[in-house]
C-alpha cells in the first residue's frame, strides 16, 4: 500500500510521500520543490464542514493545481472538488446524499475538461453501501469506468469509528475491480482495511502530537503537530504494523515535472 502522511507545505522536503492540502499551498507566495512524490488534497471537507458549499471556483482550483505541478514537482495527482456524505455535512448543505453524488462526479468532469494533463482522479462518496455502488454507476453513466482508473478516492470514511463497515464497503468495491485510495483514514482502520487498499493518506500523527508530550526537537507539546520528527517515527510505527519494511513505489512512479 503507498502511504501518504498528511502533512503541511514544510512535509513537501521531508523525503517521504505526504498529501498536502491546496488550503495550505495556495497561501505560499513561493513553493518549495518536492523531495518525494506527494499528492494534492482538495480542501473539500474543510470547504463543506465551514461554508456548507466551496468557495473555491473550479477554475480557480485548476488553476493552483497547475501551479503546484509546475513550481513544486512530484505531483502524483490531485483530488478533485468532491462533496463528502457524512450526515453533519449534508446537514450543513441541506442537500441529499444522491445530490452530493452527481456533483463529485460532475466535477471530476468539469476538472479533466480544464486540464487533461493534470491527475485528477475519481472520488467515489457516499454513507452505506448501496451508496457507493449507485456512485459507481453514476461515473459508467458519464463515461468513466472506474476498473481502468490508477486509483479511485473511497470518501466519507475519515470520521467513522466502525472499521468493520469501511472493511465490507472496501472489499464490495476492491471486488469489482477498483483500486481505492483511503482518505484520511485512523490508525485502526489503516490496519483493519490496509490490505484492500491500493493507498492511504493519514495525518493521525499529528493529531496524537498535538496531545501529548513527546520527545523531539522541539521539546514542545505545541509544536509536535508540525515535527518532522513526530511525523517520520509514526510514519515508521505505522508501516511496522502494517508489516511492511518501507513504503511502496506510489502508483503513478516519479513525476518528470
Amino acid at each position: 500500500m503507498d502511504f501518504y502522511l498528511g502533512a503541511d507545505v514544510a512535509g513537501l522536503s521531508w523525503g517521504v510521500p505526504v498529501m498536502v492540502s491546496h488550503g495550505r499551498l495556495r497561501r505560499c507566495k513561493r513553493l518549495p520543490r518536492a523531495t518525494a512524490p506527494w499528492v494534492c488534497d482538495s480542501r473539500g471537507f474543510t470547504e463543506l464542514t465551514q461554508h456548507g458549499c466551496w468557495t473555491i471556483s473550479p477554475a480557480g482550483y485548476v488553476e493552483g493545481v497547475q501551479r503546484y505541478h509546475g513550481e513544486i514537482g512530484l505531483m502524483q495527482w490531485a483530488a478533485p472538488q468532491d462533496w463528502m456524505c457524512e450526515p453533519f455535512i449534508l446537514a450543513k448543505t441541506g442537500l441529499s446524499v444522491t445530490e452530493h453524488q452527481h456533483r463529485t462526479v460532475g466535477n471530476l468532469l468539469t476538472l479533466r475538461i480544464a486540464a487533461p494533463w493534470v491527475r485528477f482522479i475519481p472520488v467515489l462518496q457516499g454513507w452505506t453501501l448501496p451508496d457507493y455502488l449507485r456512485c459507481v454507476g453514476m461515473y459508467a453513466e458519464a463515461g468513466i469506468d472506474l476498473r481502468h482508473e490508477a486509483v479511485v478516492g473511497l470518501g466519507s470514511v475519515c470520521r467513522r469509528q466502525a472499521t468493520s463497515e469501511i472493511h465490507t464497503i472496501a472489499s464490495v468495491l476492491t471486488s469489482l475491480g477498483i483500486s481505492l485510495h483511503g482518505f484520511g483514514v485512523k490508525t485502526a482502520a489503516i490496519e483493519a482495511v490496509g490490505s484492500l487498499l491500493a493507498s492511504a493518506d493519514s495525518a493521525a500523527w499529528s493529531y496524537a502530537a498535538r496531545r501529548r508530550i513527546v520527545h523531539c526537537a522541539h521539546g514542545l507539546t505545541k509544536w509536535a503537530a508540525n515535527c518532522r520528527d513526530c511525523a517520520l517515527a509514526w510514519r515508521v510505527e505505522v508501516i511496522g504494523r502494517l508489516g511492511s519494511a518501507q513504503l511502496a513505489l506510489p502508483l503513478f512512479g516519479v513525476d518528470a515535472a
